[in-house]
C-alpha cells in the first residue's frame, strides 16, 4: 500500500522505482510512522472516493470512524428507583442508553425509593418535595433536556411539583431552547391490580401533569382508573382513548399488554370481539390532530399510520410472566425514539438528511418502541424468586419484534394477495411453488411507446405503468388495456401505480401498487377486498417506520422503499433513505416478502449496492429510459441484481 501511494504521488516514477521507494521506506520508518501513513492513505481513500458510485457501498461503521461525533441528546426520566433493578428509573436509563446506540444520554429525578425485589416491593420512601425540586433545577441549569419520560408520582405533592416544573419548561421556551417532548407513564396499579396512589394524586396528576404531556401511556388497569369504568371491548379502549384525550395531553397510547379479558388476574369468557387481544398485544394510539400534522408529508391526505385516526398497534403475545418493568421501558423508550427523530432533524439541518430517522415523529417512535419492548420480552429469563426483567436489547432490528398497524382491532385476518418471491429465493432452497417470483428489476413508465419497447426487451419480467399527464379516468382505462395487450403477447407483468379501479376493470393486469395516501383511501372504499377478489398482486410504498408498519398490516406481494438516494423523478416528501435504511427494511420485512429499493437508482453500479444492502429488487426509471443501449441497460441492472 506504501509502494503504491509512494507511486501515485510521484506521477512520473516507474513501476521499479516506486518498489525501490518503498523498500527504503519500510526499512527506515517505524512502525508508529507506517501506522499513521497507513491511517491517512485510508482516510485520503474514503475522502477522494465519496463522491463516486462506489461510495455506496462504504459501511456506517467507516463514516462513524471519520465523521466528527454529535453529542446525545438530553433524555430525563422523572421517575421512582427500582432497588432490583427491572422497573423505574433503572429500566429507564437502560433503554434510553441502549435503544439509542448512546445517541441519548438519561439524567434521572427520583420522585421515590422503594425496597424491592423480583417477588415485590416491602417499603417504599417518598424523598421532600424540596429534594425533587431542587433535582430537576440542577439538571435544567445543565443538562437541557430534547425529551422527558414522567412515571411514577405517588403523592399529591410530588405530582403539583412535577406539573409546575412541566409548565415552567413549556412555557419558558425560545427559539434556543425549545420544549422537550414529554412523555407521561401514570403509573397508578400495581401488576397485581393494587392501587399505587390515592384519589388526590390522581386528580393532581391529570390537573396539573396532563395539560403539559405529549403522550401518556396507561395501561388497562390504569385507563380504567383515569375513566372510572372497565374496558371490556375493542369500542371500549377507542371510546377511552378519547376521553382520556379530552383531560389535556396531544396523545393517548393504552397499553396492550393486559388482554381485554384481564380483571385484576381474574379472567372471563372469550367472545369474538375480544379475543384477538388474548393472542395478540395491541396498543391503541389516539393523537390530536395539532400532533399528528407535525411530519405529515401530505396535510390533506390521510394515511393508516396518521394517529388523529386512531391506530392498533399488533405485536404476538409471549407465553411469559418475564414482563417486568415493561411499561417503564415502553414510555422511556417512546422518548428516547422521539428524541432520537428530532436530533436527526435540527442537528444536521446543516447537512444533506439521509435515513428514516429524520422521519421519526410520535406514532414512529411508538412502533420502534413497542418492538424493542417485545424482542426484551421475548429474551426475559428469571433472575430470582419472582418474574424476571424485560431484556434491553438495541435498536430493532428483526421482522419478529416489529408491530404491524391492523386494519381492524377485532379481526386477526387480512385480505389475501398473491405472494412473489424474490429471484433470490427462487434459486435458493426456500423457495416457493405457489409464489410468483418478482423480476431482479421494475421498470416505470408513462406512455405506450415505452411498454411497447420494454415488452420487447430480453429480461424484462415486470413494467409499471404511471400516470403523471392526466387524471382522466377514461383515458387512463384506455391507456392500461393497450398496455395490458401488449404486455399479455410478449408475457411481462403489467403492474398500475395508483389506479386500482382502472386495473380491476382493465383485466389482466397482474398487479397494484399504492403510495401510502392511496392505501388509506382504498382501505375506506373496501378496495383492497376488490383488489384481492379480483386476483391481483399488491405493492407498496414505505417510507417511514409507522408506514411500514401500516404496510405490514396489510401483508402486500411486495414493500417497496424510497427514495434511497436523492431523485428528480418525483416530488417526494421523504429525505433519501441511504442504505443503511434497506439494510434495516430487510431485517423488518419477513423474508418472504420481496424488497424493492426505489430512488436514484441510475445505473447498474448503483444498483450492485443496492443489491448488497438487502434490496431483491430495483425500481428503475432513468436507468432504463435515458440509456443509450436499453437492452444492454436492462441485462446490465439485471445482473447487478442477481
Amino acid at each position: 500500500d506504501i509502494c503504491y501511494a509512494q507511486k501515485a504521488s510521484a506521477g512520473s516514477q516507474s513501476r521499479n522505482k516506486g518498489r525501490d521507494v518503498g523498500s527504503v521506506m519500510m526499512t527506515s520508518l517505524t512502525w508508529r510512522h507506517i501506522h499513521c501513513i497507513c491511517l491517512s492513505i485510508r482516510l485520503f481513500h474514503i475522502t477522494i472516493s465519496l463522491p463516486s458510485t462506489a461510495a455506496f457501498a462504504a459501511s456506517t461503521k467507516d463514516i462513524n470512524n471519520i465523521m466528527p461525533r454529535v453529542a446525545p441528546s438530553i433524555v430525563y426520566t422523572i421517575a421512582g428507583s427500582d432497588s432490583g433493578g427491572g422497573a423505574g428509573i433503572q429500566a429507564d436509563l437502560k433503554a434510553i442508553h441502549t435503544l439509542s446506540g448512546g445517541a441519548c444520554h438519561g439524567c434521572s429525578a427520583i420522585t421515590c425509593l422503594t425496597a424491592q425485589n423480583s417477588c415485590g416491593v416491602t417499603s417504599v420512601h417518598s424523598p421532600p418535595v424540596e429534594f425533587l425540586r431542587e433535582q430537576l433545577s440542577t439538571l435544567e441549569g445543565d443538562l437541557y433536556p430534547r425529551a422527558v419520560k414522567v412515571g411514577m408520582l405517588g403523592t399529591k405533592d410530588l405530582a403539583e411539583e412535577v406539573g409546575e416544573w412541566l409548565r415552567k419548561v413549556k412555557e419558558g421556551t425560545s427559539s434556543v431552547k425549545k420544549a422537550p417532548l414529554v412523555v407521561v407513564d401514570p403509573v397508578m396499579i400495581s401488576t397485581s391490580g393494587h392501587k399505587l396512589v390515592d384519589e388526590t394524586a390522581k386528580s393532581a396528576m391529570i390537573g396539573k401533569v396532563f395539560p403539559y404531556a405529549d403522550l401518556v401511556t396507561p395501561n388497562k388497569f390504569e385507563a380504567e382508573e383515569l375513566l372510572g369504568r372497565k374496558l371490556h371491548t375493542p369500542e371500549d379502549v377507542e371510546a377511552g382513548a378519547r376521553e382520556i384525550l379530552a383531560m389535556g395531553p396531544q396523545a393517548v397510547l393504552i397499553k396492550g399488554g393486559h388482554s381485554l379479558l384481564e380483571e385484576q388476574g381474574k379472567e372471563t369468557s372469550v367472545s369474538d370481539e375480544n379475543n384477538v387481544s388474548v393472542g395478540y398485544a395491541q396498543d391503541y394510539l389516539l393523537m390530536s390532530s395539532e400532533m399528528c400534522e407535525e411530519g405529515k408529508p401530505v396535510k390533506d391526505r390521510p394515511r393508516l399510520c396518521d394517529g388523529s385516526r386512531g391506530i392498533w398497534l399488533r405485536s404476538d403475545r409471549y407465553d411469559t410472566t418475564h414482563t417486568h418493568g415493561t411499561g417503564c421501558t415502553l414510555s422511556s423508550a417512546i422518548a428516547s425514539a422521539w428524541a432520537m427523530g428530532q436530533r436527526e432533524r435540527e442537528d444536521n439541518a446543516a447537512t444533506e438528511k439521509v435515513g428514516a430517522l429524520n422521519a421519526m415523529y410520535l406514532a414512529d417512535a411508538c412502533c420502534i418502541a413497542k418492538a424493542y419492548v417485545t424482542a426484551g420480552i421475548a429474551r426475559g429469563v428469571q433472575l430470582g424468586k419472582g418474574p424476571g426483567p424485560v431484556v434491553h436489547t438495541g435498536f430493532p432490528n428483526s421482522f419478529k419484534s416489529f408491530p404491524t398497524i391492523a386494519l381492524a382491532s377485532g379481526s386477526a385476518s387480512t385480505p389475501a394477495f398473491p405472494p412473489m418471491q424474490s429471484y433470490s429465493s427462487a434459486k435458493s432452497s426456500s423457495s416457493s411453488l405457489s409464489a410468483v417470483t418478482l423480476g431482479r428489476i421494475l421498470p416505470i413508465v408513462e406512455t405506450i411507446e415505452w411498454i411497447e419497447k420494454l415488452t420487447s426487451t430480453p429480461g424484462v419480467e415486470d413494467v409499471q405503468l404511471r400516470f403523471k399527464d392526466t387524471s382522466d379516468y377514461a383515458t387512463i382505462l384506455d391507456r392500461i388495456k393497450r398496455a395490458q395487450t401488449l404486455c399479455k403477447a410478449k408475457g411481462v407483468r403489467l403492474w398500475i401505480n395508483d389506479h386500482w379501479k382502472a386495473a380491476i376493470e382493465a383485466g389482466d393486469c397482474f398487479g397494484v401498487h399504492l403510495g401510502q395516501e392511496d392505501l388509506a383511501s382504498c382501505v375506506e372504499a373496501g378496495g383492497l377486498e376488490l383488489i384481492s377478489s379480483a386476483g391481483l398482486a399488491f405493492g407498496v410504498s414505505t417510507h417511514s417506520y409507522s408506514e411500514l408498519a401500516a404496510c405490514l398490516g396489510v401483508k402486500p406481494s411486495y414493500i417497496s422503499l424510497g427514495p434511497v438516494f436523492a431523485t428528480s423523478s418525483k416530488d417526494v416528501k421523504f429525505h433519501p433513505q441511504g442504505l443503511e435504511t434497506v439494510r434495516q427494511w430487510r431485517s423488518l420485512i419477513p423474508p418472504d416478502i420481496p424488497l424493492v429499493a426505489i430512488g436514484g437508482i441510475g445505473n447498474a453500479d448503483v444498483a450492485r449496492v443496492v443489491r448488497a444492502a438487502g434490496a431483491e429488487c430495483a425500481a428503475v426509471i432513468g436507468a432504463v429510459t435515458k440509456a443509450d443501449d436499453v437492452s444492454q441497460a436492462v441485462k446490465d441492472l439485471n445482473d447487478a441484481m442477481s
